[in-house]
Protein backbone atom coordinates (compact mmCIF):
# COMPACT_ATOMS: atom_id res chain seq x y z
CA UNK A 1 0.00 0.00 0.00
CA UNK A 2 2.80 2.39 0.86
CA UNK A 3 4.44 1.74 -2.48
CA UNK A 4 1.21 2.58 -4.31
CA UNK A 5 0.89 5.87 -2.42
CA UNK A 6 4.46 6.74 -3.25
CA UNK A 7 3.84 5.87 -6.89
CA UNK A 8 0.90 8.30 -6.94
CA UNK A 9 2.63 11.07 -5.04
CA UNK A 10 5.68 11.26 -7.30
CA UNK A 11 3.79 12.29 -10.49
CA UNK A 12 1.77 14.79 -8.44
CA UNK A 13 4.95 16.26 -7.02
CA UNK A 14 6.51 16.54 -10.48
CA UNK A 15 3.35 18.20 -11.83
CA UNK A 16 3.34 20.64 -8.92
CA UNK A 17 6.95 21.65 -9.58
CA UNK A 18 6.15 22.01 -13.28
CA UNK A 19 3.16 24.30 -12.65
CA UNK A 20 5.09 26.36 -10.11
CA UNK A 21 7.91 26.89 -12.57
CA UNK A 22 5.68 27.80 -15.49
CA UNK A 23 3.70 30.29 -13.39
CA UNK A 24 6.85 31.91 -12.01
CA UNK A 25 8.57 32.08 -15.38
CA UNK A 26 5.83 34.06 -17.15
CA UNK A 27 7.02 33.04 -20.61
CA UNK A 28 4.81 33.98 -23.56
CA UNK A 29 5.43 31.85 -26.62
CA UNK A 30 2.23 32.30 -28.59
CA UNK A 31 2.24 33.58 -32.15
CA UNK A 32 -0.29 36.29 -31.37
CA UNK A 33 -0.43 39.53 -29.43
CA UNK A 34 -1.22 39.20 -25.72
CA UNK A 35 -2.92 41.93 -23.69
CA UNK A 36 -2.20 41.59 -19.97
CA UNK A 37 -4.56 42.67 -17.19
CA UNK A 38 -2.55 45.87 -16.67
CA UNK A 39 -2.98 46.79 -20.34
CA UNK A 40 0.56 45.87 -21.40
CA UNK A 41 0.63 44.55 -24.97
CA UNK A 42 3.12 41.76 -25.61
CA UNK A 43 3.59 41.47 -29.40
CA UNK A 44 3.72 38.06 -31.04
CA UNK A 45 7.14 36.40 -31.06
CA UNK A 46 8.02 38.41 -27.95
CA UNK A 47 8.20 37.76 -24.23
CA UNK A 48 8.21 39.77 -21.02
CA UNK A 49 10.95 39.55 -18.42
CA UNK A 50 9.07 39.21 -15.12
CA UNK A 51 11.95 40.81 -13.20
CA UNK A 52 11.61 44.31 -14.65
CA UNK A 53 8.76 44.05 -17.20
CA UNK A 54 11.04 44.63 -20.20
CA UNK A 55 9.59 43.15 -23.38
CA UNK A 56 11.90 41.50 -25.91
CA UNK A 57 11.43 40.47 -29.52
CA UNK A 58 12.63 36.99 -30.39
CA UNK A 59 13.70 35.27 -33.60
CA UNK A 60 14.02 31.62 -34.58
CA UNK A 61 17.20 30.85 -36.52
CA UNK A 62 17.55 27.19 -37.40
CA UNK A 63 16.88 25.18 -34.24
CA UNK A 64 17.64 28.10 -31.94
CA UNK A 65 15.44 30.90 -30.63
CA UNK A 66 17.45 34.05 -29.88
CA UNK A 67 16.56 37.36 -28.32
CA UNK A 68 16.40 39.88 -31.19
CA UNK A 69 17.41 42.71 -28.84
CA UNK A 70 20.23 43.27 -26.37
CA UNK A 71 19.48 42.43 -22.75
CA UNK A 72 18.40 45.43 -20.64
CA UNK A 73 18.30 43.91 -17.15
CA UNK A 74 19.92 46.47 -14.83
CA UNK A 75 19.87 45.70 -11.08
CA UNK A 76 22.60 48.28 -10.39
CA UNK A 77 24.91 50.54 -12.36
CA UNK A 78 28.38 52.08 -12.03
CA UNK A 79 30.54 54.38 -14.11
CA UNK A 80 33.05 53.03 -16.60
CA UNK A 81 35.99 53.73 -14.28
CA UNK A 82 34.93 50.98 -11.88
CA UNK A 83 35.79 47.46 -12.98
CA UNK A 84 36.68 43.94 -11.90
CA UNK A 85 37.20 40.47 -13.30
CA UNK A 86 35.71 38.85 -10.20
CA UNK A 87 32.92 41.19 -9.00
CA UNK A 88 29.78 41.84 -11.08
CA UNK A 89 29.37 45.29 -12.60
CA UNK A 90 26.70 46.68 -14.90
CA UNK A 91 27.24 49.62 -17.26
CA UNK A 92 25.17 51.83 -19.53
CA UNK A 93 27.22 53.34 -22.34
CA UNK A 94 28.06 56.98 -21.64
CA UNK A 95 26.58 56.95 -18.13
CA UNK A 96 29.02 57.50 -15.26
CA UNK A 97 27.00 57.47 -12.07
CA UNK A 98 25.02 55.03 -9.90
CA UNK A 99 21.35 55.98 -10.30
CA UNK A 100 19.60 53.05 -12.00
CA UNK A 101 16.50 55.00 -13.02
CA UNK A 102 18.60 57.81 -14.49
CA UNK A 103 20.64 55.26 -16.46
CA UNK A 104 17.44 53.65 -17.76
CA UNK A 105 16.21 57.04 -18.95
CA UNK A 106 19.15 57.46 -21.34
CA UNK A 107 18.82 56.86 -25.07
CA UNK A 108 21.80 54.50 -24.92
CA UNK A 109 20.01 52.18 -22.49
CA UNK A 110 16.77 52.25 -24.47
CA UNK A 111 18.51 51.52 -27.78
CA UNK A 112 21.43 49.27 -26.87
CA UNK A 113 20.69 47.80 -23.45
CA UNK A 114 23.29 47.09 -20.77
CA UNK A 115 27.01 46.30 -20.91
CA UNK A 116 28.03 43.54 -18.47
CA UNK A 117 31.36 42.27 -17.25
CA UNK A 118 31.64 38.47 -17.18
CA UNK A 119 30.88 38.07 -13.44
CA UNK A 120 27.68 40.08 -14.02
CA UNK A 121 26.47 37.83 -16.83
CA UNK A 122 27.09 34.76 -14.68
CA UNK A 123 25.03 36.21 -11.83
CA UNK A 124 24.67 33.59 -9.07
CA UNK A 125 26.26 30.91 -11.29
CA UNK A 126 29.68 32.59 -11.01
CA UNK A 127 31.10 29.85 -8.76
CA UNK A 128 30.29 26.90 -11.01
CA UNK A 129 33.32 24.65 -11.18
CA UNK A 130 32.66 22.95 -14.51
CA UNK A 131 32.85 24.26 -18.06
CA UNK A 132 29.77 26.49 -18.36
CA UNK A 133 27.07 25.66 -20.84
CA UNK A 134 23.33 26.07 -20.54
CA UNK A 135 23.78 28.66 -17.78
CA UNK A 136 20.88 31.00 -17.04
CA UNK A 137 23.08 33.61 -15.40
CA UNK A 138 21.68 37.10 -15.96
CA UNK A 139 19.18 35.90 -18.59
CA UNK A 140 15.43 35.83 -17.93
CA UNK A 141 13.70 32.71 -16.67
CA UNK A 142 13.52 30.12 -19.47
CA UNK A 143 16.56 31.53 -21.27
CA UNK A 144 20.30 30.98 -21.01
CA UNK A 145 23.62 32.52 -22.00
CA UNK A 146 24.98 31.32 -25.37
CA UNK A 147 28.04 29.11 -25.30
CA UNK A 148 30.79 29.41 -27.89
CA UNK A 149 29.38 26.24 -29.47
CA UNK A 150 25.91 27.79 -29.73
CA UNK A 151 27.35 30.86 -31.44
CA UNK A 152 29.06 28.49 -33.87
CA UNK A 153 25.77 26.72 -34.50
CA UNK A 154 24.20 30.04 -35.43
CA UNK A 155 27.13 30.91 -37.70
CA UNK A 156 27.00 27.59 -39.53
CA UNK A 157 23.28 27.96 -40.10
CA UNK A 158 23.75 31.34 -41.79
CA UNK A 159 26.53 30.12 -44.07
CA UNK A 160 29.93 29.66 -42.40
CA UNK A 161 31.90 26.48 -42.90
CA UNK A 162 33.13 24.24 -40.08
CA UNK A 163 36.65 25.52 -40.63
CA UNK A 164 35.54 29.15 -40.50
CA UNK A 165 33.55 28.87 -37.26
CA UNK A 166 36.55 27.36 -35.47
CA UNK A 167 38.88 30.13 -36.59
CA UNK A 168 39.75 33.25 -34.57
CA UNK A 169 39.36 36.95 -35.44
CA UNK A 170 37.36 37.94 -38.57
CA UNK A 171 35.64 34.97 -40.19
CA UNK A 172 33.32 34.23 -43.05
CA UNK A 173 32.44 36.53 -45.93
CA UNK A 174 29.13 38.32 -45.36
CA UNK A 175 27.51 36.36 -42.52
CA UNK A 176 27.61 39.36 -40.19
CA UNK A 177 25.63 41.35 -42.73
CA UNK A 178 22.89 38.74 -42.51
CA UNK A 179 22.52 39.54 -38.79
CA UNK A 180 23.00 43.33 -38.64
CA UNK A 181 20.30 45.98 -38.56
CA UNK A 182 19.76 47.26 -42.09
CA UNK A 183 18.81 50.90 -41.50
CA UNK A 184 21.55 53.41 -40.71
CA UNK A 185 19.88 54.40 -37.45
CA UNK A 186 22.31 52.99 -34.93
CA UNK A 187 25.33 52.02 -37.06
CA UNK A 188 27.41 55.01 -38.21
CA UNK A 189 27.21 53.60 -41.71
CA UNK A 190 26.23 50.34 -43.30
CA UNK A 191 28.62 47.85 -44.85
CA UNK A 192 27.88 46.34 -48.24
CA UNK A 193 25.15 43.72 -48.48
CA UNK A 194 23.67 44.21 -45.00
CA UNK A 195 20.35 42.37 -45.11
CA UNK A 196 19.38 41.27 -41.57
CA UNK A 197 17.67 38.43 -43.40
CA UNK A 198 17.54 36.29 -40.25
CA UNK A 199 16.05 39.03 -38.06
CA UNK A 200 18.82 39.02 -35.45
CA UNK A 201 19.11 42.83 -35.71
CA UNK A 202 22.64 43.17 -34.31
CA UNK A 203 23.25 46.67 -32.92
CA UNK A 204 26.51 48.56 -32.25
CA UNK A 205 26.26 48.98 -28.50
CA UNK A 206 29.99 49.59 -28.08
CA UNK A 207 31.86 48.24 -25.08
CA UNK A 208 33.55 49.07 -21.81
CA UNK A 209 37.31 48.51 -22.13
CA UNK A 210 39.63 47.13 -19.47
CA UNK A 211 41.12 50.64 -19.19
CA UNK A 212 37.86 51.91 -17.69
CA UNK A 213 36.54 53.79 -20.74
CA UNK A 214 33.61 53.38 -23.12
CA UNK A 215 34.36 52.84 -26.81
CA UNK A 216 32.74 52.11 -30.14
CA UNK A 217 29.08 52.99 -29.87
CA UNK A 218 27.73 53.08 -33.42
CA UNK A 219 30.86 51.28 -34.62
CA UNK A 220 31.12 47.96 -32.76
CA UNK A 221 28.66 45.44 -31.41
CA UNK A 222 30.24 42.96 -28.97
CA UNK A 223 28.47 40.07 -27.22
CA UNK A 224 29.61 37.61 -24.56
CA UNK A 225 29.56 33.86 -24.74
CA UNK A 226 29.58 31.88 -21.50
CA UNK A 227 32.56 29.76 -22.56
CA UNK A 228 35.90 30.50 -20.94
CA UNK A 229 39.24 29.96 -22.64
CA UNK A 230 41.05 29.98 -19.27
CA UNK A 231 40.49 31.24 -15.72
CA UNK A 232 40.32 34.92 -16.68
CA UNK A 233 39.39 35.08 -20.40
CA UNK A 234 36.13 34.33 -22.20
CA UNK A 235 35.03 33.93 -25.84
CA UNK A 236 32.97 36.66 -27.46
CA UNK A 237 31.50 37.69 -30.81
CA UNK A 238 31.69 41.13 -32.39
CA UNK A 239 30.73 42.95 -35.57
CA UNK A 240 32.24 46.10 -37.07
CA UNK A 241 30.34 48.85 -38.89
CA UNK A 242 32.07 48.50 -42.29
CA UNK A 243 32.57 44.74 -42.37
CA UNK A 244 30.23 41.84 -43.05
CA UNK A 245 32.35 39.38 -41.10
CA UNK A 246 31.84 38.08 -37.56
CA UNK A 247 34.79 38.31 -35.18
CA UNK A 248 35.48 35.52 -32.69
CA UNK A 249 37.92 36.55 -30.00
CA UNK A 250 38.50 36.27 -26.27
CA UNK A 251 38.81 39.01 -23.66
CA UNK A 252 39.50 39.30 -19.96
CA UNK A 253 36.45 39.12 -17.73
CA UNK A 254 36.52 42.80 -16.73
CA UNK A 255 35.48 44.04 -20.18
CA UNK A 256 31.86 45.17 -20.56
CA UNK A 257 29.89 43.68 -23.47
CA UNK A 258 26.28 43.24 -24.55
CA UNK A 259 24.28 40.04 -24.02
CA UNK A 260 21.91 38.08 -26.24
CA UNK A 261 20.18 35.11 -24.61
CA UNK A 262 18.96 31.84 -26.14
CA UNK A 263 15.70 30.17 -25.24
CA UNK A 264 15.91 26.86 -23.39
CA UNK A 265 14.75 23.99 -25.58
CA UNK A 266 13.57 21.70 -22.81
CA UNK A 267 11.36 22.91 -19.96
CA UNK A 268 12.58 20.08 -17.73
CA UNK A 269 16.10 21.35 -18.26
CA UNK A 270 14.91 24.70 -16.94
CA UNK A 271 13.31 23.13 -13.87
CA UNK A 272 16.33 21.00 -13.00
CA UNK A 273 18.72 23.89 -13.52
CA UNK A 274 16.71 26.50 -11.63
CA UNK A 275 18.52 27.54 -8.46
CA UNK A 276 20.91 24.63 -8.86
CA UNK A 277 24.68 24.43 -8.44
CA UNK A 278 24.89 21.92 -11.28
CA UNK A 279 25.36 22.66 -14.96
CA UNK A 280 22.70 20.96 -17.07
CA UNK A 281 23.69 20.22 -20.66
CA UNK A 282 20.67 20.72 -22.93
Amino acid sequence: MKNKKGFIRLPLLIMGVFLLFVSSCKIYDRNENIIRADGTIIPKNSFIDSRDKNIYKTVKIGDQVWMAENLRFLPSVVGSGIGSGTKPYYYVYGYDSTDVEAAKATDFYKSYGVLYNWPAIMDEDINLKVKPRGVQGVCPCGWHLPSDAEWKQLEKHIGMTEEQVNDIESRGIQEGGKLKETEIIHWVESSKDVTNEFGFTALPGGYRGDDGKFYGNGIYGVWWSVTKIDDSNTWSRSMYFNSGKIIRNYFSDQWGFSVRCIKDKNIWTRILRKRSNTIIYP
